[in-house]
């Protein structure tokens, strides 16, 4: 971080310099290229486990839907889903039998979304296959530590653009 910056919760920091900067940027570029990655490992992971009728999207959200039986609204905010997107995952997850969609017995309106047998199975083996992932990444405690400061890293950054989204930049400074 610059050598100018001031010390003390209430001063505002100066502008960021030039190689701050360029290292903001290529974190944002970064993290759409991960994105992008991860998802092909979890299309690599479906490939190996014999399973062609749903992507990565969809897997991801068996993953999200857990043992939850959350409604598709509730999935969508939990998830950073748009509504059509979601519809159209939803319905392939529904036809190729990963999951059940019901009308919620408390208002008939919502639609509450469960796993089945074979939607279980699947979110097991992503969670296993996400076990290996973490035991290649983190092999002791200084690299424990890295993830842990990179994950605050990403959740500041998470809070920081939604804000400027819902807020449109207002307040930020």
């Amino acid at each position: 971080m610059s050598t100018q910056r001031r010390a003390g919760a209430e001063s505002k920091p100066d502008a960021i310099d030039a190689a701050e900067l360029a290292e903001y940027h290529g974190l944002a570029r970064l993290i759409e290229r991960m994105h992008r990655r991860f998802l092909d490992v979890v299309r690599a992971g479906l490939l190996r486990q014999g399973i062609d009728d749903i992507g990565p999207v969809q897997a991801l959200m068996v993953m999200l839907i857990g043992d939850d039986e959350p409604s598709v609204r509730d999935l969508m905010e939990r998830g950073y889903y748009l509504g059509s997107n979601a519809s159209y995952s939803l319905k392939i997850l529904v036809e190729a039998g990963y999951i059940d969609r019901g009308a919620s017995q408390r208002d008939r309106r919502t639609a509450r979304l469960r796993l089945t047998d074979k939607g279980r199975a699947l979110r097991d083996e992503l969670f296993t296959l996400e076990q290996v992932q973490a035991t290649a990444l983190v092999r002791n405690e200084a690299e424990a530590a890295d993830l842990k400061a990179a994950y605050r890293t990403l959740r500041r950054l998470d809070r920081i653009w939604g804000d400027m989204v819902r807020y449109a930049g207002q307040g930020l400074d």
